[in-house]
């Protein structure tokens, strides 16, 4: 526990906060890691090793990389600068504690984070009960799929800081199913296999969900005059 907190730490420089404002461009739409090369899946592996050896200096390693993603992905769900840099932090504290049950022959370390973000994030949201969709807003999403030509990317609607906090305030609307899908998909630019992988449904679920909230997505801004 130490050990990662340490390395939380030294990942500011030594401040006790996790240096993530949604003006440092970490909560713009252009905030993903970009697609992992086979050099990042081998280095990845090899801190794995490393901490599990009881290597602090590789702790600090593991959280440099990849403190961005994650907290991107948290401030996407929540919206909140403070809540989402909370959440990063307990992720890696979770990591720390289950790290031991990754398998590098079995998918990519970012993948099995980000499943572990996306399974906190689902936690978080049972416990502060927020508001959930409900069935009559479902039915409604499908008749807009049919009605409503999916859109360009979401990430190349809008650019911009802030184009960026009136995208968020349109997330914050779709359900939690369509929100994570659509943040995973279009903002952290992930493969359809492997948001199948973290959220544990099939690839044509996923399909299904994204075109429902990047319909969804559209009528919102539509009503704010964003599209036309």
């Amino acid at each position: 526990m130490a050990a990662i907190s340490q390395a939380l730490i030294s990942a500011n420089g030594g401040a006790s906060v996790l240096p993530m404002t949604p003006g440092s461009g970490l909560g713009t739409p252009n905030s993903a890691w970009g697609r992992p090369t086979v050099s990042d899946l081998e280095l990845d592996a090899r801190l794995v090793e490393r901490c599990l050896q009881g290597d602090e200096s590789a702790w600090e390693d593991l959280v440099k990389t990849h403190t961005r993603r994650v907290y991107a992905i948290c401030y996407r769900f929540t919206g909140k600068d403070s809540e989402a840099q909370d959440l990063t932090q307990d992720v890696f504290l979770r990591v720390f504690k289950s790290v031991k049950s990754f398998r590098a022959g079995e998918g990519s370390f970012a993948v099995w984070l980000t499943r572990l973000t996306r399974n906190l994030l689902i936690d978080n949201y049972r416990r502060t009960k927020m508001e959930r969709a409900t069935d009559s807003i479902e039915d409604q999403l499908l008749v807009l799929e049919e009605r409503t030509a999916i859109e360009s990317r979401t990430d190349a609607i809008l650019a911009g800081r802030e184009a960026s906090e009136v995208l968020q305030a349109a997330l914050a609307r779709l359900s939690p199913e369509l929100r994570e899908t659509v943040i995973l998909r279009d903002l952290e630019e992930l493969e359809y296999r492997e948001i199948a992988q973290v959220l544990g449904v099939p690839e044509g679920t996923v399909k299904s969900r994204l075109n429902r909230g990047r319909a969804e997505l559209a009528r919102i801004l539509r009503r704010q005059k964003v599209l036309v």
